[in-house]
């Protein structure tokens, strides 16, 4: 059986050829770090939520591919597409929450707060002021409401993507009406970012030791990049700069092309971050000595 020549494949060929490779480097990178905890089960509350917080590289990889396995798809289709990520977006965004609280031993559904952290003040600023009085003491009801703001979104995502998607298939899905979601989800998600940087804030001491900024960064820098990217795309297809020199193909999907093959490539260097900013050395002890001892007992 003779090799494949690269040379002599389409463009079309050979991106997708590209963008498989990066997303099987990012599931072995991720699927590397993700045994390696499941190895050192140490602290099933803590590498739960890890694991789920790991695995949004792949999912985020897997998804762009598949809208470009499907380039000629429908609105629907990338509407549907693009809620899978963000969907998942929002429930790493809870879970990494719940990994908060787990470093500092809360938990609301024991209701279990440790007294040297009850009564800290939580200062609000605007908009939030509006609703809330500037300055809170804490308690187990106002971590209880930091967390209620944090899964909001896990439930309103979700159920905005199934109404945009049944609205577009049914053919009433106006600009208004996007716009209406869009200022829905830009308010719940701005509602849970929100509540983790307050949370930081009052407890950046004592989270320290565990570098919580490192990991949420991982979180933010993916969500960041497909975000922006995305904006900069639309903003060059409405320029002209991107156009369509396919008669099969519109301006829109060749965007949505452009955006996955550029997750696709993105997502093995936030696998690769990972491995440091989720290290399973907390959980491992002494790794080296007992690779030592591993080896000598072969």
């Amino acid at each position: 059986m003779e090799g494949m020549d690269i040379t002599t494949m389409d463009r079309g060929t050979l991106t997708l050829l590209g963008t498989g490779c990066c997303v099987m480097l990012s599931m072995h990178f991720t699927v590397q770090l993700l045994s390696q905890h499941l190895f050192y089960w140490k602290n099933p509350k803590e590498q739960k939520a890890i694991i789920i917080i790991i695995l949004m590289a792949p999912i985020y990889a897997i998804d762009s591919f598949v809208g470009l396995l499907d380039i000629q798809g429908s609105k629907p289709f990338f509407t549907f597409l693009d809620a899978v990520k963000e969907c998942y977006e929002a429930l790493v965004i809870a879970k990494f929450m719940a990994l908060m609280y787990s470093y500092l031993n809360i938990s609301m559904s024991k209701n279990i707060v440790p007294d040297e952290i009850k009564g800290r003040e939580i200062h609000h600023s605007f908009p939030m002021t509006l609703f809330m009085p500037h300055t809170v003491r804490l308690d187990h009801h106002t971590l209880k409401l930091l967390k209620q703001w944090t899964w909001q979104f896990v439930v309103i995502r979700p159920v905005c993507s199934i109404l945009m998607i049944i609205l577009q298939l049914l053919g009433l899905y106006p600009n208004w009406v996007s716009w209406i979601f869009t200022i829905i989800l830009n308010i719940s998600v701005s509602l849970a970012l929100y509540s983790l940087v307050i949370f930081y804030h009052v407890f950046a001491k004592e989270l320290a030791p565990h570098k919580p900024l490192s990991k949420f960064l991982c979180i933010k820098g993916i969500v960041f990049f497909c975000f922006w990217q995305g904006i900069l795309l639309s903003v060059l297809a409405g320029a002209g700069i991107i156009r369509s020199n396919h008669f099969w193909l519109e301006v829109e999907q060749i965007e949505e092309a452009l955006q996955n093959v550029m997750v696709c490539v993105e997502m093995v260097m936030f696998s690769v971050i990972q491995q440091y900013a989720y290290h399973v050395a907390p959980y491992s002890g002494d790794v080296t000595t007992k690779m030592r001892l591993a080896k000598k007992n072969k």
